[in-house]
């Protein structure tokens, strides 16, 4: 009785991450709030111009995702965030839900990593409403992926990052953002104008 007491919390908590208004299943203290951290603890491995570093990660919705299956077909945004239920990322990911039509727009798959597991992510994304974009786990090897980019910090979370990558795998902008903070959708916006059509 105690699990679907917390499984009911937990999916009752939309409200805190969406924006929408707050009910009595409101559960934002579970939340964590890490505290201020310092900015940026990585240093870059890539640079714009050159060819993103291949991955493929399992997905919480099953099965693994490949950047190279996007190769030729799709531009894409990957977005590693540092943690799953932490204040920051519980709002930078649903944020991107009202940019949708701008991804499509500019033939954009957002690609959403993390170090967090599988079940970590799948209650995650589930207390956010869900989220459009496939989310996957670089929990292992732990940080693989965001160590070949060069994001990966001293404590084992991935930093706060942006790669736009066009449809022949080259990095076209890069925002590895102060960890405290939400990346502007402006920023984003006037760097998805500048991929070629």
């Amino acid at each position: 009785m105690k699990f679907l007491g917390v499984l009911l919390l937990i999916l009752g908590w939309t409200g805190a991450a969406t924006g929408r208004a707050a009910d009595d299943n409101d559960v934002t203290p579970l939340i964590f709030s890490p505290g201020h951290l310092k900015p940026v603890d990585s240093v870059l491995k890539v640079k714009v111009g050159e060819k993103a570093p291949t991955f493929s990660l399992p997905a919480v919705t099953g099965g693994r995702v490949a950047l190279a299956g996007f190769r030729g077909r799709k531009n894409v945004l990957i977005s590693f965030v540092p943690a799953a239920f932490t204040p920051v990322c519980s709002a930078q990911w649903p944020g991107y839900q009202l940019a949708r039509d701008m991804f499509d727009q500019r033939d954009v798959v957002l690609l959403g990593i993390t170090t967090d597991n599988i079940p970590s992510l799948y209650a995650w994304t589930r207390a956010m409403g869900g989220v459009w974009f496939p989310v996957l786990s670089d929990f292992y090897p732990h940080g693989e992926v965001a160590r070949k980019f060069g994001v990966l910090r001293s404590d084992g979370m991935a930093e706060r990052a942006l790669f736009l990558v066009d449809k022949r795998g080259v990095i076209r902008w890069i925002d590895v953002h102060d960890i405290n903070q939400r990346p502007p959708l402006e920023d984003l916006e006037q760097a998805l104008e500048k991929l070629p059509r």
